[in-house]
């Protein structure tokens, strides 16, 4: 793999707390010679286990951030036992800007791996996680929300696994996390252009990733549960130091998100009328909502269905939708195997 053109003040093999950018070139009529700053924080401590934690792939996503931030400030070398690496703004340029994709080339971070270290910023963020991040990691922890556009029933999330000893290590890493919801996926919505699928071509890295609400808000008792989840995880892994504390709910419900084909889409421009909740049981063909047209009061509304039932696990946030949006999906119960 091409050396990346990403430069950084830190050594991100030296032993102590260290904080500071990811330094990423760009050339513009407003610097000729400048570089987009990603934040950076290293906790090294010795031999042990090497732990990516990343939010702010998309930057309209909050509670990760939160999440991330709150934690560089407050861990300590002695809390830990081997390599922390945290990045609480991914892709920076669209944190700052408070959307899903940067604003300075419309890049979707998480559907741009395995990256080009002489792309656009987007496309050399992504390469440098895969390229110097990522190898020689035992977990990666990759924090996501719906966003602006989507609400999520707050879940933990895996990807299906190949082998037996993989699955049995991703249903653990999702009991251990303690949402009410955990959730397999086979990843088809980014498939190997996502962070997982970069897990996948370095090798056998465990990735745990989450869905924490989302609408555009942060929930307090959805970020307190995903932090005492996240040091869970922490201590599970043997990268930290101090026994957590217990989950706040009973056992983990696993369920297995629908394919993106099954998800429900707006069939037309106008105002979403939902029938149902996040969390409520559907049937296959069951009325999902009605589309309200504004321009035309007198036009009758259309009705959207689900194609397969489940549990609620997604919605649409925005009342307003275009043809095409996502307004539903749902995940089936899932006993692993």
């Amino acid at each position: 793999m091409q050396t990346s053109r990403i430069w950084s003040e830190l050594d991100l093999q030296k032993e102590g707390k260290a904080t500071g950018y990811l330094r990423v070139p760009i050339s513009t009529n407003a610097s000729a010679y400048g570089w987009i700053p990603v934040p950076i924080a290293s906790i090294k401590n010795g031999s042990g286990p090497r732990v990516l934690l990343i939010a702010g792939s998309h930057g309209d996503e909050w509670e990760g951030q939160i999440m991330l931030i709150k934690l560089i400030q407050s861990l300590k070398v002695r809390d830990i036992n081997g390599h922390l690496i945290i990045l609480p703004a991914a892709n920076a340029p669209a944190v700052q800007a408070g959307q899903r994709v940067s604003p300075l080339d419309d890049g979707n971070l998480n559907r741009s791996f395995p990256g080009d270290p002489n792309g656009t910023p987007t496309m050399m963020i992504a390469h440098f996680i895969e390229a110097v991040l990522l190898p020689g990691c035992d977990l990666v922890c990759d924090l996501h929300s719906g966003g602006s556009s989507l609400e999520y029933l707050p879940s933990a999330v895996i990807i299906a696994a190949t082998s037996a000893s993989q699955l049995r290590q991703s249903v653990d890493l999702l009991r251990v996390f303690g949402l009410p919801v955990g959730f397999a996926t086979d990843a088809s919505t980014g498939g190997d252009r996502s962070l997982t699928g970069a897990c996948n071509r370095v090798g056998s890295v465990a990735c745990l990733s989450t869905e924490l609400g989302g609408g555009g808000t942060v929930s307090r008792n959805v970020l307190r549960a995903a932090e005492d989840g996240l040091a869970r995880i922490l201590h599970h892994v043997g990268v930290l130091n101090a026994a957590p504390k217990e989950p706040h709910f009973g056992s983990t419900q696993l369920l297995y998100r629908v394919r993106p084909n099954d998800f429900v889409y707006s069939s037309a421009n106008g105002l979403f009328e939902p029938f149902v909740n996040l969390g409520d049981s559907v049937t296959d063909g069951q009325e999902a909502g009605r589309i309200h047209f504004t321009e035309e009061p007198w036009r009758k509304p259309v009705t959207v269905h689900f194609g397969v039932g489940g549990i609620v696990l997604c919605r649409r946030f925005p009342a307003r939708a275009a043809l095409g949006d996502c307004l539903f999906n749902v995940g089936k119960t899932w006993t692993p195997e």
